[in-house]
């Protein structure tokens, strides 16, 4: 594959925050393979196959958590680079780190820590994933985190775009190893970002219709949809319903990856450099015009319908509420920590809440619910709702 003038190179990085004198010794790999792997052996990352995506603590075993979610980022974001010519490994490891700060069952987990830290200089997904990559997840005996490579802090810090200001845990690492905050990052972050929106708009479809939130005659409202709906039975006319559904799936998100590629292909014609990426003032990965609205519409029905479906609106306040329980208890009682955080607590505000925020912030939605039982004396219930 031939390398685009504007990917990012692993050769020209701008570094690490701590030397890695060692590096080849664990063999011969560009920095953003080695940032990949990083990112897949820690526990942070492993804590994600129990971590919700759209159902909390499904019972099934045959829906999307964060793990499986970011792996299916992962592949799309990676077609996508390579058909663009860009560097493929930092696309790879900016897809499978990007959900690495969610809490606890998902946003509802989220809002809790958000109300909880009001006080303490809040709580953000993204924020938090720099967090625990730069400083929380330690397992070298040099340094603190995992130390990526600068490519892959700026691209999770913009994981949205330029960031004009940074909440307390992004300011903490950009103030000891600054990362652009201002400027658009690579091609490769803002492709990253977006096969996240091509893969959750489409695998939550399928999750929605497997669950029976959402049905096909919801769907074929939308003219994006009923289009390709009737391209497949076309070409399938004797096919099982549930393999013409998953058949519908494919072709959005091949439709989609096209549309998206096509566009950002006429948006950095003449740019010649990574620099003319950051200096563009702009996204440049993005779908035409035509598809970005069916997009919107895609995004708006799935808010509408399953998202705030009256069933998971209460599942989610629930959730919610296990969570600022957590808060409640260990702020209350340090005893009720583990030892290992515990014993690590500050005595003043706002480290103290931090402290417990990154404990809670690490749970998978499993422990969560355990340490709630135990706390309290039995467990939550109504939390599954499929």
């Amino acid at each position: 594959m031939t390398r685009a003038p504007y990917a990012a190179d692993p050769a020209a990085s701008r570094g690490r925050e701590f030397s890695a004198a060692v590096a080849g010794l664990r063999g011969q790999r560009s920095a953003f393979q080695r940032d990949r792997d990083r990112i897949v052996h820690s526990t942070a990352f492993r804590r994600l196959r129990s971590k919700t995506q759209v159902f909390i603590a499904p019972d099934g075993d045959l829906y999307r958590t964060r793990l499986t979610h970011s792996l299916e980022v992962a592949q799309i974001a990676r077609v996508i680079a390579r058909l663009l010519g860009l560097d493929e490994d930092l696309t790879e490891a900016l897809a499978l780190v990007h959900d690495i700060g969610h809490p606890p069952f998902g946003h509802a987990g989220e809002r809790a820590l958000s109300e909880a830290m009001a006080q303490a200089g809040g709580y953000d997904h993204n924020a938090h994933a720099v967090r625990v990559v730069a400083r929380l997840e330690s397992p070298y005996c040099d340094h603190d985190g995992l130390n990526l490579s600068w490519e892959v802090l700026e691209g999770m810090a913009k994981h949205n775009g330029p960031v004009a200001a940074p909440n307390w845990a992004l300011g903490e690492v950009d103030r000891d190893y600054p990362l652009a905050l201002g400027c658009w990052p690579s091609l490769e972050a803002q492709v990253a970002n977006i096969a996240d929106d091509i893969a959750y708009d489409n695998h939550d479809i399928d999750d929605g219709l497997r669950s029976g939130f959402l049905a096909l005659d919801q769907l074929l409202a939308l003219d994006f949809v009923a289009e390709l709906w009737r391209a497949v039975e076309k070409r399938h006319p004797n096919a099982p319903r549930e393999r013409k559904l998953r058949e519908l799936v494919r072709d959005q998100i091949g439709v989609m990856v096209r549309d998206l590629v096509d566009s950002t292909r006429a948006a950095v014609a003449g740019m010649a450099s990574i620099a003319d990426i950051r200096d563009a003032g702009r996204s440049l990965v993005g779908f035409s015009p035509a598809m970005a609205v069916e997009e919107r519409r895609l995004k708006a029905f799935l808010y509408e319908s399953l998202y705030y479906h009256p069933d998971q609106v209460a599942a989610s306040e629930r959730a919610r509420d296990v969570v600022a329980r957590l808060f409640a208890a260990y702020s209350q009682d340090a005893a009720s920590l583990p030892a290992q955080w515990r014993e690590t607590l500050p005595a003043t505000e706002p480290e103290r809440s931090r402290h417990i925020c990154d404990f809670i912030a690490g749970m998978t939605d499993r422990y969560a619910i355990d340490q709630c039982a135990r706390i309290y004396g039995r467990a939550p219930e109504g939390l599954s709702n499929v």
